[in-house]
C-alpha cells in the first residue's frame, strides 16, 4: 500500500482484545514507525469470553490456547504483511490462506496461539514479548505472601461473614512477619529474580532453587542463598513457585515434595498451574499439614464450582490475574511495535521465537 506521495506503507493487522487494546497497540506501533505502517484493528471478546484450545476444534492442532474463529481471522487479516495480537490463532491451514504475511507478533511471553512449525515452513517470523508481565506478578506475589502471612485474608473473609476475630491477635494464632521467615523461591526467571529483590526489603531470610541458573553477584552479597529444590523444602516457611512448565516441571510439585515441607508452611503459585498435584495439595491442606496456600493459576481454567480446593478455609485463590495490570499492557505494546519497527527497517528481531 502506498501513501499519497507513493512511499509504500507496511500494513499490519491488529487482533487485539479487552486486555490488551487495539488502541494502546495502534498508538504504540504508530509511535516508534510514523507514517510507515497503515493500520487496521480488530477488538476479540477476551478476557470477558474464554480461550479456547487446539484440542477443542478440527484444525488448531498445534495451538494450546487461543481466541477468535480462524475465518474471521483470515478474512481480518487478508494480505497484510505484519500480524499484532496477543490471542488470535494461527494454524496452519490458516497460514495457507494468508500468502503475504511475513511478520507475526505475540504480545505474551510465549507464542502458544501459533502454529511454530507452520510459520517455520512458510517463511513467516514470529516474536513474543518475554517479560511483559514480570513486575506486575512479582509485585502480585508479594501481595499474596502477605495475605497468608499477615492473615489479611482469614480477617477479611471473617468480617464479611460477620465475625469478628479477635482470636487472630491471640500469639498462638497471629500471623508473622517477612522479617523472621524463611522465603523459598523455585525458579529464578524474569519473575523469580523480581521477587527476590523485592523480599530484600522484608529483611527475610531468601533460598533459591533453579538449577539452569547462578545467582547475581548481587544477591550472593545480600545473603542469599543458592540450594537444592529439596532444602528449600524442607527450610522454608514460604515457598513461591516461578519456574517454567516443561516435561520436567509438570507436576513437580507432587505429595512427596508436600510432604517434605515443613509443617504449617505457605505454599503460592503464581506462575503455572501444571506445576502442582491438586489431590496432593487437597490432602496436605485439609490435614493440615501446610498451613496455607495462594494459588493464582490452575490445571484446569475457569475452575469448577464445586472444586473442592474452593470449600477449604486456609486456602487464598484469585483467577489468574497477577499479570494484568496497566504497565504490562503498556510494555508489551511497546514491545511488539518495537519489533514491527525493526522488520520494515530489515533489522532483526529482538525476541524471535
Amino acid at each position: 500500500m502506498a501513501d499519497e506521495e507513493g512511499a509504500a506503507r507496511c500494513e499490519v493487522a491488529i487482533v487485539g482484545d479487552n486486555f490488551m487494546l487495539p488502541e494502546t497497540f495502534e498508538r504504540a506501533i504508530l509511535a516508534a514507525c510514523g507514517d510507515r505502517v497503515r493500520l487496521r484493528s480488530l477488538r476479540l471478546p477476551w478476557p470477558d469470553a474464554p480461550m479456547e484450545h487446539g484440542y477443542a476444534r478440527a484444525g488448531v492442532a498445534g495451538l494450546k490456547e487461543y481466541q477468535g474463529d480462524p475465518d474471521a481471522i483470515v478474512d481480518f487479516v487478508a494480505a497484510a504483511e505484519v500480524l499484532v495480537t496477543q490471542l488470535a490463532p494461527l494454524s496452519a491451514a490458516m497460514l495457507d490462506r494468508l500468502p503475504a504475511l511475513r511478520l507475526v507478533a505475540v504480545s505474551r511471553g510465549g507464542p502458544v496461539n501459533i502454529d511454530m512449525a507452520a510459520a517455520r515452513a512458510r517463511g513467516v517470523r514470529v516474536v513474543n514479548t518475554p517479560g511483559r508481565n514480570a513486575s506486575a506478578v512479582a509485585e502480585f506475589t508479594i501481595g499474596a505472601i502477605l495475605a497468608e502471612t499477615r492473615l489479611i485474608r482469614a480477617g477479611h473473609e471473617a468480617l464479611r461473614a460477620g465475625e469478628w476475630r479477635g482470636d487472630l491477635y491471640r500469639a498462638d494464632r497471629t500471623g508473622r512477619e517477612l522479617s523472621e521467615l524463611t522465603v523459598g523461591v523455585v525458579g529464578y526467571g524474569q519473575v523469580g529474580t523480581r521477587v527476590v529483590r523485592l523480599l530484600k526489603a522484608f529483611g527475610c531470610r531468601i533460598l533459591v532453587a533453579d538449577p539452569y541458573v547462578q545467582l547475581s553477584a548481587a544477591d550472593r552479597d545480600d545473603g542469599v542463598a543458592h540450594v537444592p529444590l529439596e532444602r528449600v523444602l524442607a527450610e522454608a516457611d514460604v515457598v513461591s513457585l516461578h519456574a517454567r512448565v516443561t516435561a520436567e516441571t509438570t507436576g513437580f510439585i507432587g505429595r512427596a515434595q508436600l510432604a517434605a515441607m515443613k509443617p504449617g508452611a505457605l505454599l503460592v503459585n503464581t506462575a503455572r498451574g501444571p506445576l502442582l498435584d491438586y489431590a496432593a495439595l487437597y490432602e496436605a491442606l485439609s490435614s493440615g499439614h501446610l498451613g496455607g496456600a495462594m494459588l493464582e493459576t490452575f490445571a484446569v481454567e475457569p475452575v469448577p464450582p464445586d472444586w473442592k480446593l474452593l470449600q477449604l478455609p486456609n486456602v487464598t485463590l484469585t483467577p489468574h490475574i497477577a499479570g494484568a495490570s496497566v504497565k504490562t499492557v503498556t510494555i508489551a505494546a511497546q514491545a511488539a511495535a518495537e519489533e514491527v519497527r525493526r522488520h520494515i527497517a530489515g533489522q532483526p528481531p529482538l525476541n524471535p521465537c
